[in-house]
């Protein structure tokens, strides 16, 4: 009565087996090369730990070590002696966070106005628009030291903030975030008396929440790793950001304490890491599930 739940039998030698070991080795084999490829990726960074916590001569010792054999907090304490890095971090902090609230601001609005709106001349202002992705920074270098001078912004933070407000890459990505979603949704929410201004805040952001993560991400850490632009804008100490604040633990004839160079370029880091920790669920969301199609 039960012969027909019997389960087959297959050969000892059936070839599936042999697939099943190649499947495996080159899983395996796949995976050696990932662990190596992120050992690689995260050596420097351990290495920088490491070496924060380690006093000047065992810096240099050979063969390397990996753990210090004398843990020293004195390198962070030097960081906060040797600069004013309290006042590098807080300008840092400042623009980056200004930068980002801006960006996500601006990126929204101008997406939702080229995602949902209709006006004469649309499809070529925003072709206009992206054609200044293909434009290079350090070309605009020049002109845009020129106005913020005319504008009397030099060490101020509006030079190091207004011009970073809007990011044509940030709108191309948010605006096809936004197209994904129904227009059967829109519809019904405006005989429900909806305006635009209240769908966009009340809808479409909710809804688009991991690729606003994601523009956060790149403009914090963009404004946060910035370099030469605040270099170029800023002359007074107290208006400089910690990418510059690094250089003055770098010696010149005095040679560079390295103990404390790498403490300070782990208190840079950190915000950084903490931030991505912060987003890190939706901008995974947004790259499991991105927007960037029906272009």
């Amino acid at each position: 009565m039960n012969e027909g739940l019997q389960p087959t039998q297959y050969p000892a030698n059936i070839p599936h087996s042999h697939l099943s070991r190649r499947k495996f080795f080159s899983g395996a084999i796949w995976y050696v090369v990932v662990i190596f490829l992120a050992l690689t990726v995260v050596f420097p960074f351990i290495w920088m730990i490491s070496t924060s916590f380690k006093p000047l001569e065992e810096v240099f010792v050979y063969p390397p070590r990996w753990i210090p054999q004398n843990w020293t907090w004195q390198n962070y304490a030097e960081v906060w002696k040797q600069a004013p890095f309290a006042r590098y971090f807080i300008n840092s902090t400042l623009v980056a966070v200004c930068v980002t609230i801006g960006q996500l601001i601006s990126c929204s609005l101008a997406a939702f106005a080229f995602a949902r709106m209709k006006f004469v001349g649309k499809s070529f202002m925003f072709m206009v628009f992206m054609s200044t992705t293909f434009i290079s920074t350090q070309v605009t270098l020049i002109p845009s030291y020129l106005i913020i001078n005319k504008f009397g912004w030099m060490d101020s933070f509006s030079a190091l903030i207004i011009p970073f407000l809007a990011n044509a890459f940030g709108v191309f990505m948010i605006r096809q975030s936004f197209m994904a979603v129904p227009r059967e949704l829109e519809e019904a929410a405006k005989l429900d008396g909806c305006g635009r201004f209240r769908f966009l805040l009340q809808i479409m952001l909710p809804l688009n929440k991991p690729i606003l993560a994601s523009q956060a991400l790149f403009a914090f850490m963009g404004n946060w790793n910035s370099y030469l632009w605040p270099l170029i804008v800023t002359n007074k100490d107290e208006m400089r950001t910690l990418q510059i604040g690094l250089r003055y633990f770098m010696g010149s004839e005095g040679g560079t304490e390295w103990g404390v160079y790498m403490a300070a370029a782990v208190l840079v880091t950190v915000p950084i890491i903490l931030f991505y920790f912060f987003v890190q669920k939706t901008f995974v969301e947004s790259m499991a599930s991105s927007g960037l199609k029906d272009v």
